[in-house]
């Protein structure tokens, strides 16, 4: 192992970045993390903070979770490989298949097909969706639909489907056929409708726009986040996602929840599925599967793919990865699958949920740097920062990298992402842990 110092110096120079300039992680250098605890992490300087990040929404069960890192290294030593392409498999796999299914039983979804993560995981649906509509007879459907704001991966379909300039210029042409209506965004959207049912419904009118316009025979899929994460934590009402699955079923398009987030307990529900009240066609997972610790996902797949796919002998599917099944990414969502049962963190993820909201709800009655609070459903939140309320002008990249500096000095690893400050600890959150991420917001807003 390579000492401190040489880590130092060459942090940032060596290695490119997700999501950032090389240039900047020259003049940057990101903090280097070498050590973890229950919801803590420490960096090479030994300084210790709390994670409000939740390593990156995946780690819901914390960095000590006993079951799942025993389940790997006895994976490792039995089978720590082998494929699941056509004519073998495994049987780790088969059992996490059979505890998926029951899983998601509430959600419609009783079949799983697996890859590396959840880009992977957006792309397989994409994919499938075509699929299913030229198997049905129907190959003129090859559109999808999406939310603005939202975000679905990096891979090609994906970038297409994103709902963010930032992740899909650079990369242009995309993927054709890739249309996005206004998301129900109460602070900013084009009605300027702060009234969230009435916006629901403004949105709703407008994804059925698209799709006259369109025309319904060409489009395969809808896909949207339950809620939206990467693009703020922006949550519709409640009457939202329901109105989407009518729409969905009466043109006969495809709905598919990007849920690589909000699985699993995040929100305060098994999934963001169940907690509006609808069953979508497919499910994308990955992240909190394995808790972090190993490079795994799962698309969920609904009756109307299973009757068609299986009961037909032409139904092949050309698509799947290396690491499909991977046995040792299998274990450990097994044992993540049952700790995160037992511990029921959909409870702690409500109670935690809530204090983190009102807290960030009184930061904002002492700090004008804070334009908007969003969240209260389970643990995600996010603060738009502005420069005037009035306005809703953006704060600059200075001031809000001000705030998560001083916010870390202070004991909170919090996330930072254009003007929001998004918060997605560990859903093992303790009391302690939220009023130290609180604590250390306070400190990061009065020093901007």
């Amino acid at each position: 192992m390579k000492d401190s110092n040489f880590l130092k110096e060459n942090n940032g120079r060596l290695m490119w970045h997700p999501m950032t300039s090389p240039k900047d992680s020259i003049d940057n250098p990101p903090k280097i993390i070498t050590g973890s605890d229950g919801v803590s992490i420490t960096d090479i300087d030994g300084h210790r903070v709390v994670d409000g990040v939740g390593g990156l929404w995946n780690v819901n069960l914390g960095y000590s979770c006993r079951p799942v890192k025993d389940a790997i290294t006895t994976q490792l030593d039995r089978l720590p490989y082998y494929s699941t392409f056509r004519g073998t498999s495994n049987d780790v796999a088969i059992e996490l298949s059979y505890e998926l299914g029951e899983f998601f039983k509430p959600d419609g979804l009783s079949r799983a097909f697996f890859t590396s993560g959840g880009s992977d995981s957006v792309e397989t649906s994409l994919r499938l969706a075509r699929q299913y509509h030229k198997l049905r007879g129907e190959p003129g459907r090859v559109k999808f639909l999406s939310l603005k704001k939202g975000y679905h991966g990096t891979h090609v379909g994906g970038a297409s489907v994103n709902g963010n300039a930032n992740f899909r210029n650079a990369y242009e042409p995309l993927l054709p056929g890739c249309y996005h209506i206004p998301a129900p965004y109460t602070y900013r959207n084009p009605f300027n409708e702060t009234d969230p049912e009435r916006l629901a419904q403004l949105c709703a009118a407008a994804l059925e726009d698209e799709i006259a316009f369109q025309g319904a025979n060409t489009i395969a899929a809808m896909i949207m986040e339950p809620i939206l994460g990467a693009g703020g934590v922006i949550p519709p009402h409640k009457s939202f996602a329901p109105m989407v699955r009518e729409i969905c079923n009466r043109n006969g398009i495809l709905l598919i929840t990007d849920e690589v987030i909000t699985a699993y307990g995040r929100t305060g529900a098994w999934s963001g599925a169940r907690l509006w009240g609808i069953q979508p066609d497919m499910m994308c997972t990955a992240k909190a599967i394995t808790n972090g610790y190993f490079p795994f996902g799962a698309v969920m797949l609904g009756d109307k793919l299973i009757e068609l796919f299986e009961d037909n002998p032409d139904a092949k599917i050309g698509h799947g990865y290396t690491y499909s099944g991977h046995p040792v990414g299998a274990a450990a969502a097994l044992a993540c699958l049952a700790e995160t049962k037992r511990l029921n963190v959909i409870e702690n993820a409500a109670d935690r949920g809530t204090q983190l909201y009102q807290g960030c709800l009184k930061l904002m009655e002492k700090h004008d740097i804070i334009g908007d609070v969003r969240g209260g459903y389970g643990l995600m939140t996010a603060m738009e920062m502005v420069s005037d309320r009035r306005s809703k002008k953006p704060i600059d990249a200075a001031t809000a990298s001000t705030v998560q500096e001083t916010a870390y000095q202070n004991g909170a690893m919090v996330r930072v992402s254009g003007p929001n400050l998004i918060l997605s600890p560990p859903l093992v959150l303790t009391e302690t842990d939220a009023s130290a991420i609180l604590n250390a917001l306070d400190a990061g807003f009065r020093a901007a």
